[in-house]
């Protein structure tokens, strides 16, 4: 079973489009608020501070909250944890816009966006717990599941900003974050009550558990260490590749260039999920997790924009497939019962490297150039790459493959 065949057997197994869809819905929050809180607060208040302040603060708590949300899905089951995140995370979104509209103070609109971003349910967290049970014992689809699956992620990312592009252009800002939050609200209803949902059964708390839950599994924590550096470099180049565009005379063009970069990870990574694969998980994680931040070094030599158009395609193609065998991993390194937690820590940890190569790469351009900083982000990556290498060993399987 080859290719194209790969996907319609995983789209035709019960619940998996409706799943997929109900997911793709709830998840485009990722993609849509937080270019809207920059847009929505710098037309507000006339300041990028304070824009940058809100949202960085949905940013980090839909970040440091994931994992603790993720944990209480695991001991309740997902309907009891979802559906009121989502209700908590529509109003106070809403609520962070009304602030806005009404000039309240900047600290009441950091703290009302902050919960907002608490209260995103882990709805990634969750699907990748379920694709087993899905699948119906199929193994074999597996890594095509957790590639469609990074493929949507991608799918987010590109559609959110031009979402957000056309309701500004037509409306407002603010109409693209109440969007959000209704999508976000209808997604997660359809999800949560789908008998996939529905049938997950609680997992009681382990007499050994502690504060730091599944973190204790050390395959787990070399794919945590190893994510934040990763997230670092896409993190930065996120922002070289527009401060490129600027140096280029082409401005406006940034867009086009993110686009294509994304367009190729998505590309990426339907042609991983649409092949077999001999090499054993691990192997493969560790090798793209090396090869991927190799692929930004030669970035730094793009002459012309029209060069780097055709440059950022391939060093996309690898990301996906990265994350979808991270991600496939992770069921691999932690025990039973943990696994909605465990699926959400290395997206905390890809968040903030996210987060934090986005804050480094703007000052490095501003010191020095956005050539230094594809160099730095190459490396940086590439430690990340080194460190898995180096912890190779606590990635073997604790159970079975799948």
């Amino acid at each position: 079973m080859e290719g194209v065949d790969r996907y319609q057997q995983l789209l035709r197994a019960p619940h998996v489009t409706a799943m997929t869809a109900a997911a793709l819905l709830a998840r485009m929050p990722l993609g849509i608020v937080g270019l809207a809180l920059v847009l929505f607060f710098r037309e507000e208040t006339g300041s990028y501070a304070t824009a940058g302040a809100v949202a960085a603060a949905f940013a980090v708590g839909s970040a440091v909250a994931a994992p603790v949300a993720s944990r209480v899905v695991d001991r309740l089951g997902p309907p009891r944890v979802l559906l009121p995140m989502s209700v908590v995370h529509a109003v106070t979104l809403l609520a962070t816009v009304a602030l806005g509209y009404a000039s309240a103070p900047t600290v009441a609109c950091v703290a009302t966006a902050l919960v907002s971003g608490t209260a995103l349910p882990p709805i990634s967290a969750v699907m990748r717990t379920l694709w087993p049970g899905l699948l119906g014992g199929r193994e074999d689809l597996v890594t095509t599941a957790f590639a469609l699956d990074a493929v949507i992620v991608e799918l987010v990312f590109v559609s959110g900003p031009l979402t957000v592009a056309l309701l500004t252009a037509i409306l407002a800002p603010a109409a693209a974050l109440i969007v959000s939050a209704a999508v976000a609200l209808i997604g997660t209803l359809i999800f949560a009550t789908r008998p996939p949902s529905l049938a997950r059964e609680p997992v009681p708390r382990a007499a050994d558990a502690t504060a730091f839950g599944v973190l204790r599994a050390r395959g787990l924590q070399t794919l945590v260490f190893g994510t934040l550096p990763l997230g670092f470099a896409l993190g930065s180049t996120e922002v070289i590749l527009p401060a490129f565009a600027e140096t280029e005379g082409h401005r406006a063009l940034a867009g086009v260039l993110l686009a294509v970069w994304t367009i190729g990870s998505a590309a990426g990574g339907i042609v991983y999920g649409a092949r077999s694969h001999e090499r054993p998980l691990a192997d493969r994680f560790v090798a793209y997790a090396l090869i991927m931040p190799l692929t930004l070094l030669p970035l730094a030599l793009a002459p012309s924009l029209p060069v780097m158009l055709l440059m950022v395609l391939p060093a996309g193609a690898i990301i996906a497939p990265t994350l979808a065998a991270a991600n496939q991993l992770v069921a691999q390194v932690t025990p039973p019962g943990q696994q909605t937690e465990a699926y959400s820590w290395p997206l905390t940890a890809l968040v903030l490297g996210v987060a934090s190569g986005n804050a480094a790469g703007g000052a490095i351009v501003e010191a020095a150039d956005w050539q230094t900083a594809f160099v730095v982000a190459g490396l940086t990556g590439l430690a990340g790459g080194a460190l898995l290498l180096a912890r190779r060993a606590t990635l073997r399987p604790l159970l079975p493959a799948v």
